[in-house]
C-alpha cells in the first residue's frame, strides 16, 4: 500500500478521534499512540507535524524549549547549533552525537518535543506520568470508524477496513468462527455494511474484486470482504 495512503488515513483517524471525543477522554492518548506505532510499521515520513496541535492537546506530545533537556548543560553547544528539524538519539559516550530516532524526542527550533511512552517522555514528564496503556490496533480502527460515520466520512472507514484481517486483527484467528467471535471485528463489520464503505471507490484499493475473491483458497479473507 503506498506510504501516503497510511500517512492520510493515520491524519485522519487522529483529527476524527479528536472532533468526535471529548476533551478529557483519556483513551485518546493511548489511542494516538497506537496509530503512530501502526505508521512506523511502514516506511512513512515523520508527520505528526500536520496535526501537532492535537496531539498536544490531547497529551500524546509534550513541547519544551530546548534549554529544557535533561542533559542540556551537559550538551549545550550541540543543542544550541540545532537551527532545523533533527530527531535525537543518544548512543551513550560524551563524544557521540544525537542522530535519528524519536525515542529520544526531536527538536524543531526553538521547541524540544517528545511523545508519551518513549524514554525521553519519561525523562521529562516525571515518575507520576501515567503509561500508555497497550491497545489493540483493531479497537482503535473501531472507534475511528464509530466517529467517522457520524460525520459521513465514509472513505476514512473504507479506507481501514481495506486493510484486512491480518492488518488489523492479526494471523490468529485459524477459522471465521473466531474471527468472527474476536472483540470488535463484529462491530466494525457493521459499521462498513451500513455505511457502504465496502462498496466505496477509493484511490489506492488492494481489495480483491469478487472475481478474485471467487477463486481465492483463503476463507478468512474471503469472509472478510465479501458483506454483501
Amino acid at each position: 500500500m503506498s506510504m501516503h495512503v497510511i500517512e492520510d488515513m493515520v491524519q485522519g483517524a487522529v483529527e476524527v478521534l479528536d472532533r468526535h471525543l471529548p476533551a478529557d477522554d483519556e483513551r485518546v492518548r493511548d489511542w494516538l499512540v497506537a496509530l503512530y506505532a501502526f505508521q512506523d510499521g511502514y516506511d512513512c515520513s515523520l508527520t505528526q507535524h500536520r496535526v501537532l496541535d492535537i496531539l498536544l492537546r490531547r497529551g500524546h506530545t509534550l513541547r519544551f524549549p530546548v534549554s529544557e533537556h535533561p542533559d542540556y548543560a551537559r550538551r549545550r553547544e550541540f543543542f544550541d547549533g540545532i537551527t532545523e528539524f533533527t530527531t535525537l538519539r543518544e548512543f551513550g559516550g560524551d563524544e557521540e552525537e544525537f542522530a535519528g530516532e524519536l525515542e529520544d524526542g526531536y527538536v524543531d527550533p526553538p521547541w524540544l518535543y517528545c511523545e508519551a511512552g518513549t524514554e525521553l517522555w519519561r525523562r521529562m514528564a516525571g515518575p507520576g506520568a501515567v503509561e500508555p496503556r497497550a491497545v489493540r490496533l483493531l479497537d482503535v480502527v473501531v472507534a475511528v470508524a464509530e466517529a467517522a460515520e457520524s460525520e459521513g466520512d465514509v472513505e476514512l472507514i473504507a479506507v481501514w477496513w481495506a486493510l484486512g484481517h491480518q492488518e488489523l486483527v492479526g494471523g490468529y484467528p485459524l477459522s471465521t468462527e473466531e474471527l468472527t467471535g474476536t472483540p470488535g471485528v463484529h462491530e466494525l463489520r457493521a459499521i462498513v455494511r451500513r455505511t457502504g464503505a465496502h462498496r466505496t471507490d477509493l484511490r489506492y484499493d488492494l481489495r480483491p474484486d469478487d472475481e478474485s475473491l471467487d477463486g481465492l483458497d483463503d476463507e478468512l479473507t474471503t469472509w472478510w470482504y465479501r458483506l454483501d
